[in-house]
């Protein structure tokens, strides 16, 4: 009798273990059924704005336009990729502008944003850190006062193995550093050993590998921000210290590219080098494709921060899953793939040098 209770009381605990696994089951299809129609809602319905943001957001990755065609067909994506698009200024950049040094602490501000820029941090008179995080927009702006503390840093494997950021760092001496130009990165599993485009470095042309889109991004010898669409050879030959090629420019000589929608590159992480008039460099990190974190942002996004902080000349650099920043040779932002090896493998990194010798890396 007892074992025949016993069996019995199994086969009950059978029943309601299957009943509850049927409940949940359900309910997930449930909650799938509903998620499915509100994506298929917000891409296919009426509000063009979430169809155009997939859309671009999907287009301006290396690996992911799949995700735009297994929804849109080709017209589809060539009409809304022709309705959002930026335009940069089509004018030289004015050198002379720069006017590096007067960048000092002062004794009243212009606005909150300039006393985050030029209030130092006790102890430290290299860079600054401002933490980003307003309307969904997350990230960093690492202020730079001295440019010529500002140096291209590049694997020392070219064409073989790339390096993270942090790696690059700590091989460098560099106290913050963030990714740079763009590489070959065939079907996602690229190491980020092949730069795209021109490698400027120390004024010598290091590296060229065709599949640059866009113009050079660097610093004169005098250590002025340079964005040209110049051959690498007369940049070179005009006194470009460090550059890599990559794009587009966002600001020239104080004046924001022209946005048309949302400028074709859709929410994403960023990665974005500027240069005030007063010489201060800025590296902006914008974190994002973090659900219920932070999604990123677009290119208007971008430039609006960068004016905020008086960025004379801007440029967008490696974004996506690139979008990089270490600090002390260790990662320090959310990066939306790799964080839990220290960061994805790139070529290259914008880095800050301590050029005194008063700070060490920690």
């Amino acid at each position: 009798m007892e074992t025949e209770k016993k069996t019995k009381e199994n086969v009950v605990k059978k029943k309601k273990k299957l009943k509850f696994k049927i409940k949940k089951l359900t309910l997930l299809m449930m909650f799938l059924d509903v998620a499915a129609i509100v994506i298929l809602f917000f891409i296919y319905g009426p509000v063009s704005y979430f169809r155009e943001l997939w859309i671009t957001s999907a287009m301006t990755t290396m690996n992911h336009h799949y995700l735009a065609y297994t929804f849109f067909n080709e017209k589809t994506i060539t009409e809304v990729m022709n309705k959002n698009y930026l335009v940069e200024q089509n004018e030289e950049v004015d050198l002379d502008a720069i006017e590096i040094g007067n960048n000092q602490e002062r004794d009243s501000y212009s606005s909150i944003y300039e006393e985050q820029v030029l209030k130092r941090e006790e102890g430290n008179s290299v860079y600054k850190i401002i933490r980003l995080d307003e309307g969904g927009i997350k990230g960093y702006l690492t202020v730079i006062y001295d440019p010529q503390d500002v140096k291209l840093a590049v694997t020392n494997k070219i064409g073989r193995v790339g390096q993270s950021v942090a790696q690059l760092c700590r091989e460098h001496n560099g106290l913050v550093g963030i990714n740079g130009g763009g590489f070959e990165d065939l079907d996602g599993w690229g190491n980020g050993s092949i730069p795209y485009g021109a490698i400027i470095q120390n004024g010598e042309l290091i590296y060229y590998h065709e599949g640059g889109d866009g113009g050079l991004i660097g610093f004169t010898k005098e250590n002025k921000m340079w964005l040209t669409r110049d051959s690498a050879e007369d940049a070179v030959a005009k006194g470009m210290r460090d550059a890599v090629e990559f794009g587009p420019f966002l600001i020239v000589n104080g004046k924001p590219a022209e946005i048309h929608g949302d400028g074709g590159w859709g929410v994403a992480p960023r990665t974005v080098i500027a240069q005030r008039k007063d010489g201060i460099v800025l590296f902006l990190i914008i974190e994002g494709r973090l659900p219920g974190y932070a999604m990123g942002a677009d290119m208007e996004d971008v430039i609006r921060l960068l004016l905020r902080y008086k960025a004379y000349n801007a440029a967008n650099l490696d974004g996506g899953a690139s979008s990089t920043m270490a600090v002390n040779g260790k990662l320090y932002n959310r990066p939306s793939a790799g964080g839990e090896y220290g960061g994805r493998t790139v070529s290259n990194a914008w880095i800050v040098v301590d050029h005194t010798g008063n700070m060490n890396v920690g």
